[in-house]
């Protein structure tokens, strides 16, 4: 299978064009759970940004994982506001960073927790908005109902405590009741056993889930610095007929012919790589098969 992240010259352009560069731009990135430790590095190394991260700025207003406020709209659009609201606290900065993450189900796999995370940079000078994308199976995003510190501190290490935070809330029908008790960030077996003696105390049963904000989550923290890079490839990436940033892989196309029968079967076949400035759209093999094993096909393997 050819790499994603490595268009073939053909596809996609490196260009010196500084219609698009940010070298030396003021970017202000939109967080306040510590993302900056992992984008600004790579932002600043490799596009040249000047970043800062500003004081006082509330991205728990846009939707929380400890359940206060519910996100509306989809991971892209909290993104969204998170870049409006912080071009309002930095008006002097030409370039914002958003970061949104979304944890549940694999769907396919549902037995499965998938995390998927979104890095948005917005130049709002130009116009140029470019998405970053990660996702990833070994998220350590999951939860329990538990009535003992015991089974609760064997849950927590399972899913990477005290490295990784916990949140244990009131439990009603088996479901999260914060509304009764909630205590969040917890990354000691103190608070840990204290937190879930005051839920049982109070409803029967603890609820325990994994923190997944970022700053109490390592690997969500290594998953948003892999979409940071994703979004500098794509930067870089650039169409190879009017030279626009962000190149990239908007379609793959099924139909790879069955080695025996030569039907076609549900296996990639082609992707398409659009420009969204000017439309230019190439395709090129998705793989270096050209057959597919008879074990896709459903004719003869039905």
């Amino acid at each position: 299978m050819m790499a994603d992240d490595a268009p073939c010259e053909a596809d996609a352009r490196e260009t010196t064009d500084d219609r698009f560069s940010v070298v030396g731009q003021r970017a202000v990135i939109a967080t306040m759970h510590g993302k900056e430790r992992v984008i600004s590095p790579l932002l600043s190394q490799e596009l040249g940004l000047i970043i800062e991260v500003p004081s006082g700025f509330d991205t728990d207003r846009f939707g929380t994982f400890t359940r206060e406020i519910e996100r509306s709209g989809t991971q892209l659009d909290a993104a969204r506001a998170k870049i409006r609201a912080a071009f309002e606290h930095a008006p002097h900065a030409r370039v914002a960073i958003a970061s949104e993450g979304s944890f549940g189900p694999h769907p396919a796999i549902p037995s499965l927790a998938i995390g998927r995370e979104l890095v948005l940079l917005v130049n709002r000078e130009t116009g140029l908005e470019l998405r970053g994308h990660d996702g990833d199976l070994k998220t350590n995003f999951g939860h329990a109902v538990v009535d003992t510190p015991i089974t609760a501190l064997a849950f927590a290490g399972r899913k990477g405590f005290p490295e990784h935070g916990v949140i244990v809330t009131g439990s009603r029908g088996n479901q999260p009741a914060p509304d009764i008790l909630i205590r969040k960030g917890i990354v000691t077996p103190d608070a840990l056993d204290r937190a879930v003696r005051e839920a049982v105390a109070l409803c029967g049963a603890a609820f325990i889930e994994t923190d997944m904000r970022a700053h109490v989550n390592p690997s969500r923290m290594s998953a948003i610095e892999r979409a940071t890079v994703d979004l500098i490839r794509k930067f870089r990436s650039r169409c190879p007929s009017c030279g626009y940033p962000g190149f990239d892989v908007t379609e793959r196309i099924a139909g790879l012919p069955c080695e025996w029968c030569g039907e076609p079967t549900d296996v990639i076949k082609t992707e398409a790589l659009t420009c969204v400035a000017c439309g230019h759209r190439i395709e090129r093999p998705a793989t270096n098969q050209i057959r597919a094993d008879p074990r896709n096909c459903e004719s003869c393997n039905p």
